[in-house]
């Protein structure tokens, strides 16, 4: 692999005509966003060149609807989004849910019961379904990623109070890999078990994953796997990678991510997303 790619992959020259993609999907933290949560110039150009040319552009985030609204109002963002994993479809300029689905919370409850009986307590915060679905945090539980987010501190009871999309794990000992690998080894016939990033554990409905959630968005817009070109960082794209034609890995990405991808392009404070895109879909 390596940071150019100047031929393309042959079944991507035949997509849509003279496009080379009409779905640019692109995960949202670590990728499309600088690290200072914005979208460069630069990117934004590219993405524009891109759907200047017939592409669409669709942001699939690990972020809850809820959580991602703030972002995708500061960059204008107003088309479909993948949001929670895969657990909601959201029509970002509607403000509208498309599909949303909950983890079930008796399983939830017996994955953490099984997995703090093989490493020890966890802090826990769950992600309250629904448009504007809050996360509540128990005790313990450090938000890392977003740490501007609006979080509710609850007592560990209540985390599982109201349907939720899903919940996220801490251990005091553990890092992310680690903590990920023993929750799939104690509980992962009852979740899904992802790292999404510093600190980010989740555990989710049993086979949801970014590929389901982008599956259902781009049947939605007409649109094929075999039509879409990915972007991502983190362990959670590894679905995504896997359903669409080319996944390409952001610079610095995880390991377990850039041992799928078929590209990898520079940092998102390199503008990564907007060297590719500029390759594929030249401005005119």
């Amino acid at each position: 692999m390596s940071t150019t790619s100047p031929d393309l992959p042959a079944d991507a020259r035949a997509v849509g005509g003279d496009l080379p993609y009409r779905l640019v999907a692109t995960d949202l933290d670590g990728t499309l966003l600088t690290s200072a949560e914005t979208v460069s110039e630069r990117t934004r150009a590219a993405l524009a060149a891109a759907t200047g040319a017939g592409a669409l552009h669709i942001i699939v985030t690990g972020r809850s609807a809820s959580w991602a609204r703030p972002v995708f109002d500061e960059i204008g963002y107003t088309g479909i989004a993948v949001c929670g994993q895969g657990a909601q479809v959201y029509d970002a300029g509607a403000h509208k849910l498309l599909t949303s689905l909950t983890l079930d919370r008796r399983l939830a409850a017996l994955a953490i019961e099984k997995i703090e009986a093989e490493v020890g307590p966890l802090a826990v915060a769950s992600s309250q379904d629904g448009l504007d679905g809050q996360v509540l945090a128990g005790p313990g539980y450090e938000l890392i990623i977003g740490s501007d987010l609006p979080v509710v501190r609850v007592e560990r009871e209540e985390l599982l109070a109201s349907p939720v999309s899903k919940l996220y794990i801490q251990h005091p000992g553990l890092d992310d890999d680690a903590l990920a690998e023993a929750a799939r080894s104690a509980a992962g016939g009852l979740v899904g078990v992802v790292m999404a990033g510093a600190g980010v554990v989740e555990l989710l409905p049993l086979g949801l994953s970014k590929a389901t959630g982008l599956a259902v968005a781009a049947h939605r817009l007409g649109v094929r796997a075999a039509d879409t070109i990915a972007f991502g960082d983190m362990p959670n794209d590894v679905p995504m990678f896997g359903w669409a034609a080319h996944g390409v890995a952001m610079a610095g990405a995880h390991e377990e991510l850039l041992a799928v991808a078929d590209e990898v392009t520079a940092g998102n404070d390199e503008d990564g997303v907007a060297l590719v895109l500029e390759r594929l879909f030249p401005a005119r």
